[in-house]
């Protein structure tokens, strides 16, 4: 009982004030030991109603231990104007895609006649002359022929399925 007592004052007696977000949420850090370790114990207090979608991400991860030193002010600063650049990036090129849109929909369609796909010319050239193509037709049955070989010799069970019971499988002696 005196454990959880001592644990209640420490709580509130040891800790240290790290840092404040824009929103008002202040970050507390306090140090105990836990079974001979020095562990730090991490945690927020929220201005007014817990919301935990109103922590940044910054301090997220300070809370997690992901980072070891707090968010400065600063660095906070410079993130929030860097998120600003972002958003007004992302809507200049929503209006330009939309623009585009636009001048492409008033623009005359015109049909060349040809279909969009792959070029034959290169596909065909992949595949070897007919002379050429008996000769690998050879050499292809012949492997074709190794693998049938190989396949008779082994132990492994064959079939389609259709016959199959369960249980009733059993291997080569």
């Amino acid at each position: 009982m005196s454990k959880l007592l001592s644990r209640i004052a420490g709580f509130f007696s040891s800790r240290t004030m790290v840092g404040a977000d824009k929103v008002g949420n202040r970050y507390f850090i306090r140090k105990e030991e836990v079974d001979g370790i020095m562990k730090e114990k991490r945690w927020v207090v929220f201005k007014g109603e817990k919301d935990p979608t109103s922590i940044p991400v910054e301090w997220i991860c300070w809370l997690n231990g992901q980072r070891k030193v707090a968010p400065t002010p600063e660095e906070m600063i410079e993130l929030e104007a860097r998120r600003e650049r972002v958003r007004l990036n992302v809507a200049l090129l929503k209006e330009e895609e939309e623009r585009k849109a636009k001048e492409g929909s008033t623009r005359k369609v015109v049909k060349t006649g040809k279909v969009g796909g792959p070029d034959l010319k290169s596909f065909i050239r992949q595949f070897p002359a007919a002379s050429e193509g008996d000769k690998m037709e050879e050499a292809s049955d012949a492997m074709d022929d190794m693998r049938n070989a190989k396949e008779t010799d082994t132990t492994e069970p064959t079939g389609t399925g259709a016959s199959f019971k369960p249980g009733t499988w059993q291997p080569p002696t």
